[in-house]
């Protein structure tokens, strides 16, 4: 293997590049530092004397690959597009677009909501990355690479196949420090799927959820955020029409004023307040689940009004837009100290006064959408996961649009992939242009591919399916296939419609779906396609979706 380093220390620039065996030290007039290596193990600390900055980290581990090797590459947050691929792939990035979508870029910010900012998109044939782990897959061998602590930074698992080698690259990129890091820790574990999976999270001393799985409703993918009282329970009525007895009720975006404006909600939609809604959803034996985005405030929310300095500010000094959702919005400095009183009068009275026992946390990446000098993006992520399970305590978390790894043993479900479209797949220009939109087809693949995390980093919610004929664009069978997909490989099993709605078949295959767990035989990545075979009441299905 091969270790390169880049750094600056006093307006000068220092470069290193050195082969490592096993266990290595080095040190020059600035810094000094170790990498330890053993079987399954490698890591690397750094020293510094002085202050210096970093700027770059490359661990090369050079192998062949074969024509057989199949590769899974994890998209940098919850919604990044996530799949298995062969050493043909090539990722783009927004660097590759025309000029029509790189004006659609900065008037949308698209690349806000992934790693279009701080990671390589070199646009070649055999080059793509991974963030946290990543697989090479042989048959039923696996090549497991993980990270074992993204807390301080984020790990980019490179492929290469010019080079033949996996890079390995902290995100490391501007910070400063005169104190000792780590910034990189990671396995590299062959076995079946099992094998390697457990030993990854036996190694990062993640325990495995306790949380029970979830079969609800969710007022989104059918009102979004047009709700109100009398829609809310209508649907609550309508799921008394269900074979089977949900768990969990949850109201989704559109309760409140404005994104960020959490201590009050909408009077004008909800006249009596949440809390009625509440007391309906227990007397109902029910769990009350409730959508927030912590993080963010939108543009014209009387939170960012009243507080500009409480928003993360770009080298500018300016607050710094990290989407286009609402009327575009900002993410919260999470260590400032206002913020964080903030957040436990908005928590306290979601929990205590209103009386929810689940929320589902929102747009989480907006609070580490930049590095700072002093702390890189994973650690800032990190500690917003740290604070929001101090805030919850014992309720349950449902996390969303977060890079995963900070989510492991820190939530109780989380979101593996994009929001589900009400058609198969989005509108032509935004497919290659915006990895993290609303798609249905993008949502099963990483449903699929990322189903290793269920069960071990938390449970998984692969978002909801879709049964209802009203206002939906997909074909009956694109509805039943995403159906099997989430009852197959999802723990969350949530759906957005008015139950009272369902005829017989629908009610006979809402009943199907919900015992499907467990029953997929063989998933493959074959000629460009995601393939699935499950079990079919003793029959052998397929499924296949196109990457």
């Amino acid at each position: 293997m091969k270790l390169y380093i880049e750094y600056s220390c006093n307006d000068r620039h220092y470069k290193i590049d050195t082969d490592i065996d096993k266990t290595i030290t080095y040190s020059d007039e600035n810094m000094g530092f170790m990498v330890n290596r053993d079987k399954e193990r490698i890591s690397l600390k750094v020293y510094p004397d002085r202050l210096i900055e970093m700027e770059k980290i490359e661990l090369y581990y050079e192998r062949d690959f074969s024509l057989d090797d199949r590769l899974f590459f994890n998209g940098y947050q919850g919604w990044s597009y996530s799949h298995e691929d062969d050493i043909y792939t090539k990722k783009k990035g927004f660097n590759a677009l025309p000029t029509f979508k790189r004006i659609m870029l900065k008037k949308y910010h698209l690349n806000r909501y992934g790693d279009y900012d701080f990671a390589e998109y070199p646009n070649k044939t055999g080059y793509n990355h991974s963030w946290s782990y990543l697989y090479i897959r042989n048959g039923r061998h696996y090549k497991l690479f993980g990270s074992l602590n993204e807390n301080f930074a984020f790990t980019r698992f490179i492929f290469d196949s010019s080079k033949k080698a996996i890079i390995i690259v902290p995100d490391i990129r501007g910070y400063k420090t005169n104190q000792s890091f780590v910034p990189f820790d990671f396995c590299i574990l062959d076995g079946d799927e099992d094998e390697v999976f457990d030993k990854w999270f036996s190694l990062m001393h993640i325990e495995k959820p306790t949380a029970k799985p979830v079969l609800g409703y969710t007022s989104w993918y059918n009102h979004y955020q047009d709700i109100n009282e009398e829609k809310i329970i209508n649907d609550f009525n309508g799921i008394r029409a269900l074979p089977e007895r949900i768990n969990v009720f949850q109201i989704d975006d559109g309760w409140e004023t404005r994104i960020g404006d959490w201590l009050d909600t909408d009077r004008t939609k909800f006249p009596n307040g949440l809390k009625g809604i509440v007391n309906k959803i227990h007397a109902n034996d029910l769990l009350a689940g409730l959508w927030l985005a912590p993080f963010s405030a939108e543009c014209e929310s009387e939170l960012f009004k009243q507080h500009p300095d409480w928003m993360v500010k770009d080298d500018k000094g300016e607050p710094y837009i990290c989407g286009c959702n609402w009327s575009s919005f900002y993410g919260l400095d999470i260590y400032n100290e206002e913020v964080r009183e903030y957040l436990r009068q908005v928590f306290d009275k979601v929990f205590n006064e209103w009386g929810f026992d689940l929320v589902k946390l929102d747009f989480l990446y907006s609070a580490c959408a930049l590095n700072r000098p002093d702390k890189p993006r994973g650690k800032i992520m990190a500690d917003g996961m740290d604070l929001l399970r101090e805030l919850c305590g014992d309720k349950l978390i449902l996390g969303c649009g977060v890079p995963l790894a900070s989510a492991f043993g820190k939530v109780d479900y989380c979101r593996i992939g994009c929001d589900v479209s009400l058609e198969y797949d989005d509108v032509f220009y935004m497919r290659r242009a915006h990895p993290e939109r609303t798609s249905t087809r993008h949502c099963m693949v990483n449903t699929i591919y990322r189903r290793q995390l269920d069960g071990r980093a938390f449970l998984n919610d692969p978002d909801v399916f879709i049964l209802r004929d009203e206002n939906v664009k997909m074909t009956a069978e694109q509805k039943e296939t995403l159906a099997i997909i989430n009852g197959l490989f999802g723990s969350v099993l949530f759906m957005s419609d008015d139950a009272s709605l369902y005829d017989d078949a629908k009610k006979k295959l809402y009943k199907k779906i919900v015992h499907l767990k467990g029953k997929a035989r063989e998933v493959d990545y074959q000629n460009g396609e995601a393939v699935v075979v499950y079990d079919d009441n003793g029959t052998d299905r397929e499924i296949r979706i196109k990457k």
